[in-house]
């Protein structure tokens, strides 16, 4: 399943969809483009839907970081919510959910960055 997202923006904050197999940095080069916009409009506070991810691997996983890493640098915040059982493992694993705000859906998401 190829790799592809959506973003719904509201004033300075957006929620970003992420959907099939996260697998190649190459994959994720339009995703961080539109970050960069995100950023420069002083959008930067951001709920990462997970849903409708069905993998991701370690090239995934520094997306997310890079991400997030964008969204704290601006002043802002990435909350992780809707993760499927694999990608909620993987976040334990990894001892990422030490580092990502996460939440159980997008209302806490959105409540979590303060919107």
């Amino acid at each position: 399943m190829i790799f592809d997202f959506s973003v719904s923006k509201d004033g300075h904050h957006a929620v970003i969809a992420l959907s099939g197999n996260l697998i190649e940095k190459s994959q994720a080069a339009g995703l961080l483009e539109k970050i960069d916009e995100l950023a420069k409009e002083n959008c930067n506070k951001w709920a990462i839907d997970l849903e409708k991810l069905t993998y991701m691997n370690s090239s995934g996983l520094n997306t997310l970081i890079q991400v997030l890493t964008k969204a704290r640098v601006g002043g802002g915040e990435a909350v992780l919510f809707n993760m499927n059982k694999k990608t909620n493992e993987l976040i334990l694993i990894t001892k990422l959910h030490t580092l990502f705000k996460v939440a159980d859906g997008k209302q806490k998401a959105l409540s979590m960055l303060g919107v």
